[in-house]
C-alpha cells in the first residue's frame, strides 16, 4: 500500500483494517460496496494470504464480487448461505443512534437484504460520515423503470407532510442515460437536507407503488468503526453501549499499518 494516500483514504484503510478483525475462520460474511468496503476486501485478502483465514463472502454488488475473486477469496450467494454471521459495509451518513443513509454506490437494495440477513452489521467509515441529523447527503430510493416519473411525483407529494427541509427529487444519471442498478432498476435521489424522522420516512417510501427499497437503514447497524487520518480508530458498539479506541501507526519502510494500542 502506498504511503502517500490522501488523508481520507488513510482513515478508510484503518477503519477497514480494524473491522476485518471481526471476521473469524468459518464465518459467512456480507461484503459491502463502495470505496471503504473495497479497503475491507483488500484487508481480508491480506489476512487470507498471511494468516490462512478462510471464510465465505456474500458480495452486495458485482464490483465487490469481482474484487473478491481477484484476491482469491471464496464467495457465495445469499441463496446458498441463507444466513450470515455478520456484514461489514460502508455508509454515506450515520447518526449517534447508528441509523444510516446508504446507496451512493447504487447497491442499496442488495446491501439492505444482506445486512438484514446477518446476525450483526458493522459499518466502517471515516469521521466525516457522522452527522447530528441524517439528510445532508441525498437519500437514494430504488424504483422500477416502468412509470418512474409517476413514482417520482408520488414521492414528491408524500414529502409535503414530512419533517424534511428539502423536497427536490432527481433521477440518478450515468452519462446521458439513467443509472441502472445490478437488479435493473433506477435510483431517485431525494435532496432532503434534514430528515426529522427517518423511521417514518422509510416506512412511507416503501408504501409507494414503484418503490423497491430506500437507503435508510434504521435499527440495522450494531457497530460503527470510524477511522481517522492519524491512525486512530474508534468502535461505537450500540448493543453493548461501549466506545473503544485503537491506534495504528504508518510504517513507511514496509508500507504497513502496525497496531500500537488498544
Amino acid at each position: 500500500m502506498p504511503t502517500d494516500l490522501p488523508p481520507v483514504d488513510k482513515a478508510k484503510f484503518v477503519a477497514a483494517k480494524r473491522a476485518s478483525a471481526y471476521v473469524e475462520d468459518g464465518m459467512t460474511v456480507g461484503l459491502g460496496t463502495g470505496s471503504t468496503a473495497a479497503w475491507l476486501v483488500r484487508c481480508l485478502g491480506e489476512r487470507a494470504q498471511t494468516e490462512g483465514l478462510r471464510f465465505r463472502g456474500v458480495p452486495t454488488s458485482e464490483r465487490t464480487a469481482d474484487l473478491a475473486r481477484e484476491l482469491g477469496l471464496e464467495i457465495t450467494t445469499l441463496e446458498e448461505a441463507r444466513w450470515l454471521d455478520l456484514t461489514i459495509d460502508g455508509a454515506d451518513e450515520h447518526d449517534a443512534r447508528l441509523d444510516l443513509i446508504k446507496g451512493a454506490g447504487g447497491a442499496l437494495l442488495r446491501e439492505k437484504i444482506v445486512a438484514t440477513a446477518s446476525e450483526r452489521m458493522i459499518v466502517i467509515a471515516d469521521a466525516s460520515k457522522k452527522v447530528e441529523t441524517l439528510g445532508a447527503c441525498p437519500l437514494p430510493v430504488e424504483v422500477i423503470p416502468f412509470g418512474w416519473q409517476t413514482t417520482c411525483a408520488l414521492i414528491e407529494e408524500a414529502l409535503i407532510g414530512l419533517d424534511v427541509m428539502g423536497r427536490e427529487v432527481t433521477l440518478r444519471m450515468e452519462g446521458e442515460a439513467p443509472f441502472v442498478t445490478d437488479e435493473g432498476n433506477h435510483i431517485l435521489d431525494l435532496h432532503l437536507k434534514r430528515i426529522g424522522d427517518p423511521r417514518r420516512l422509510g416506512l412511507m417510501l416503501n408504501q409507494i407503488a414503484g418503490v423497491v427499497e430506500n437507503g435508510l437503514f434504521v435499527d440495522i447497524c450494531d457497530v460503527v468503526v470510524t477511522g481517522y487520518a492519524d491512525g486512530r480508530v474508534t468502535l461505537h458498539d450500540e448493543t453493548r453501549g461501549t466506545l473503544e479506541e485503537t491506534r495504528y501507526e504508518f510504517v513507511t519502510e514496509d508500507n504497513i499499518f502496525t497496531d500500537i494500542s488498544d
